[in-house]
Parts: C-alpha cells; structure tokens; sequence
C-alpha cells in the first residue's frame, strides 16, 4: 500500500484546468476575473456585479448570466442553460445559488456553478467553469447509437473486468443517465452509471459510456459517494455507555437501551449515528453492535468504540463550529462497519457508508482508531455533498488536501493528541513518530510542498495524494505561520482557517477547480468573512504565494 495514501477515497476524473487573473469586466464595480486558458472562459467572477435588487436570488443570477452570455460562452437561454440544484442563504446574509449546465435539456458532467448573491440583492461572484461553444461541436453532432440496457451491459462488464471475476450482487446501483462529457476537450454524449460492489473486492465504480460508439470513455473506482443507509427502527432510550479505544483510552458515547440490550446507536446526533459488527465478512453493514451490560471493555469492542465515538465527534465538529448538519446538511445516518474482512489494511465509503479494516497489525492497527482517518474520510462525503471536486489531477488533490486539513482541524477541535500529521495513531505501530503524511513537511513522504514540484504523471489519478501536499503546507502556513521559499506568512490560527477553508469549500469550489481557483475562491471566502482589507485576506494571499499558487 502507498505510504502516502489514506485508502478507499475516489471521485471522477478531469484534465487540469490553468487559471489566470484578468481584468474586469465592463459592468459592476471593481470586478476581477479569474480566467481558464485552455477555455477561455471565466473561473471565478467577483465583484459587485449587479445592482441591489429585490427580485429571488436566482432570478438575480440569471439575469446576470443572460447579459454576459458571450463572457461565459453558451447557447440558448439562461435559465434552461444553467438550472438551478439549489439554494442556501447563510449567517452572513448571503445566498449561494449552485446551477447545472445544461445543453439542449442534457446535464454538462463537472459543469457546476456557484452565484453568490448578498444581504442587499448584490451578486458578488461566480464560481465555476462552464464548457463554451457546444453547439458549434461536431461531436454533439449525429444520432446516439447506444441504449441505456447496452451501455448499461458494457459498463458492468468493465467493471467485472477490472475486479477480475463476475458480480453476483451489487450493494448498490446508479443506472446509466445521459449527459455531456467533456473534460477530454472532446464533448460527447456519454451514459454515466455507477456500481457499488463488495465481493470480489469492495469499490464504488463510476463509469461513462460514449452514447454513439460503446466506448469507454472513464471507469473510476470511487469509494466516497456517500448517501447515507436505511437501517430500521430500533424502540429504546438513549442513555451513555463506556468503553476503550484502539490505543487503550477510556471513552463515553451515547448508546441506545432496548430489552435486548445495549446498542451502539446515537440517537441524538441527525438521523442517527450506527455502529455494526462486521465479524471479518464483507458482507455490509453487518450486525448493530450489541452489547449486555453497556460496558464496551473486551479487546473486540475497541474498533466498534471508536469508530462510534469518533463518527460522533466529527458529526458535533462540523454541526457545532459550521452549523453543517451531517455530510449532506440533512442529517443524514453515519453508518459504520468494524471488523470488516481479515487483516484488512484500508479503510473507506462504501457509497453508503463506512468500513473499518483492522489492520495487518503491522503496518497498521484498527482504522477507526484515528480521529483525523474518521474525520478525512467523512469531509471525502461533505465534499462530495457540496463542491463535489472531481477526482483526478489538482482538484482531485485539493479534494485530498481538503480532507487532511478538517481531519486535522477536527483533532485540534477535540484536543485529541492533536499535530499536523495523518493517521500517524494507527500507521506502523512498532515505528514512533512517522505518520502517512506530513502537512507540517510534505516532502518527509516524498510529497511536494511547493507548485513547482507538483506531480505531472498519471500515476495515483494524477497525483490526487501526492499533490495534496501543496494545499496542506499552504493550510499549515495558513494556521501557524512561517517562512517559505522566501514568502513570510503570518498566521490567523486553527478557528479561522476552519472558517475560511469551510466557506471555500462549501460555497466556491465546483468540480473542475484547479489550485489556481483554490486561491481566488479561499481569498474570496474569506473576503466575505472578515474583509478585503483584512489581515486574514492579506494571510491567506501569503500562504498560496508561499507555495507558488498564483
């Protein structure tokens, strides 16, 4: 297993995107652009791009998006061009708009946008890159040739095909939905399909089928769709049980009391937080955790007692510091599986929810013994459930990045033996002081902690580990402050980092976004927070110089 690398984390794929900060537009005050070379089209607009209006934000948003129709280089009309997925307006007054591009009624994969309209009907940015000039594409041009039941049939042959054996049974089923794909530079109509599978081996495959050849375009092993499980109704009261972790501390947690016994079931935290046995099977989720006199104290309980526990932990982090009711903001069920398969070195979504390995006891103990391994893996979902980075290349890497930086800031949250080091609780546990990753120092495994040194191979989706070293020493500087490569960077601390990486990812990343937007959207973020002229913008500036993001 890469050292470097937290297992079973996967998304989509994408080519990486160059950004270059250009000039303003004609219309609004004091607007800057940020712009994609290869498409020549905007990545980020901000800026008082509108006048104050009293009319719904989407309205405001489309409006705006119909007078700059050759800025952003579509066809047809705004409002059927990019439809509105949703809405949310936050405690700053603002409300966030996230649009789908669409072309001729068919979704556009990876073209989302962000519209940020303020407390006095002001829109204040744009986020997100949308594919230009579709139909002046011959490609979009013919008849599809490819039903869904055909597409449907090659894409679970590739799938069987890279596991290596026939499925009998998948755990779970997205059949083929036509869209546009694009990220190749080549647009063409395409059937996207996912498959979740345990056996022969666990993955979470994404898969897109070019709708006129049969072709496959992508097959991606993805395993961070989280949606969250049905697990029935369980009549009990909620009381607090006790127990003992991975590494032999003492916890608390809330169980669930019932004649039976006592469950490991949280009832008090969104729809639920479930803990089950997976007794070395890979069939999921498995049995709930029972236990007889609520006294969780045998060695087989400890990887059930802190995955439970640090589920819970994560879910409080998240709902009490960003007001984010469970990865999809709705309270969704934490569903976790210990003791899933033998000797199991990962750990992972499913696309349901999440499995726990317990480790060779070599190179790695129990997983769910790491807060900050918990912790990554759930923000892989509130990413998915927001900026929804595609896996692959730099926004693949930041999606990464994103992880080990609320893992950690989770860890600090708790005063859990906190550092700037990943999973170094359960990596090697006869080996003192090493970790999986250093955000601290990227290069102690081999990463890079500068853009200039960034991975440009194919190798691990393009470097989605490797590169996520240039986000983590940028959020480090962020946090503590430091001199890098010669660029001082004064750091506004653990809490404002938080705040600020949490706006950026939950309102101005989208899923083609490279590092070039990682820094025009976290400066954007956190010209929201705190000001333009403040000393977080001004940090936040001097970390991505630090690294040599621009």
């Amino acid at each position: 297993m890469n050292k470097r690398k937290l297992a079973g984390i996967g998304a989509a794929a994408l080519m990486a995107l160059s950004l270059t900060v250009g000039s303003a537009s004609a219309n609004g005050h004091g607007v800057t652009i940020s712009k994609n070379e290869d498409l020549n089209v905007p990545n980020l607009v901000s800026g008082e791009l509108t006048k104050p209006s009293a009319k719904p934000a989407a309205s405001i948003v489309h409006d705006y998006l119909k007078k700059e129709k050759g800025l952003f280089g579509y066809s047809g009309e705004a409002a059927s061009s990019f439809e509105v997925l949703s809405e949310e307006k936050d405690e700053l007054g603002y409300t966030h708009v996230r649009l789908q591009q669409k072309h001729m009624g068919t979704p556009v994969f990876g073209s989302v946008l962000t519209a940020h309209v303020d407390k006095n009907g002001v829109l204040t940015a744009v986020s997100g890159t949308a594919v230009p000039n579709l139909d002046k594409k011959s490609t979009l041009a013919g008849k599809n040739k490819v039903t869904k039941a055909d597409a449907y049939k090659i894409g679970k042959e590739a799938v069987e095909k890279k596991l290596g054996d026939k499925v009998d049974k998948f755990e779970n089923e997205e059949r083929p939905n036509l869209v546009i794909y694009a990220l190749d530079g080549q647009p063409r109509y395409a059937y996207q399909m996912r498959f979740e599978v345990l056996d022969p081996a666990p993955g979470n495959f994404l898969v897109f089928v070019d709708a006129k050849t049969g072709e496959i375009i992508r097959s991606l092993n993805e395993m961070h769709e989280a949606k969250g499980g049905s697990t029935g109704t369980i009549s009990g009261t909620v009381v607090t049980g006790s127990g003992t972790g991975v590494l032999g501390d003492s916890k608390t947690f809330k169980t669930f009391s019932t004649t039976n016994g006592y469950y490991l079931y949280d009832a008090t935290r969104g729809k639920g937080v479930y803990t089950y046995d997976g007794r070395n099977q890979t069939r999921i989720p498995g049995t709930l955790w029972l236990d007889a006199d609520n006294r969780f104290a045998a060695s087989y309980d400890r990887a059930a007692v802190d995955a439970h526990t640090y589920a819970a932990w994560t879910y409080d982090y998240f709902r009490n510091v960003h007001n984010r009711n469970s990865y999809d903001n709705a309270g969704a069920e934490l569903v976790s599986t210990v003791h899933y398969g033998r000797s199991y070195n990962n750990a992972g979504w499913t696309g349901s929810q999440m499995i726990y390995g317990d480790g060779d006891g070599y190179n790695f103990l129990a997983f769910s013994g790491s807060l900050d391994v918990v912790a990554h893996e759930l923000t892989h979902a509130v990413t998915d459930f927001s900026a929804d980075l595609i896996y692959q290349n730099e926004s693949g890497a930041i999606n990464e990045s994103m992880s080990d930086i609320f893992g950690t800031l989770t860890e600090y949250h708790f005063n859990n033996n906190p550092d700037w080091l990943m999973g170094e609780d359960i990596y090697t546990p006869g080996t003192p002081g090493d970790a999986l990753r250093s955000m601290a120092d990227p290069t102690l495994a081999g990463d890079p902690d500068h853009y200039s040194k960034r991975y440009i191979g194919t190798q691990d989706n393009g470097g989605v580990h490797i590169n996520s070293g240039i986000g983590n020493k940028m959020a480090y500087l962020l946090a503590n402050g430091g001199t890098h490569y010669g660029v001082k960077v004064n750091g506004i601390g653990n809490a404002k980092v938080g705040k600020v990486m949490y706006r950026t990812l939950t309102q101005y990343l989208t899923p083609t976004s490279n590092y070039s937007h990682f820094r025009a959207s976290a400066i954007r973020a956190a010209t929201d927070l705190y000001g333009a002229s403040s000393t977080e913008v001004a940090a936040v500036k001097q970390a991505f110089s630090a690294v040599g993001v621009y």
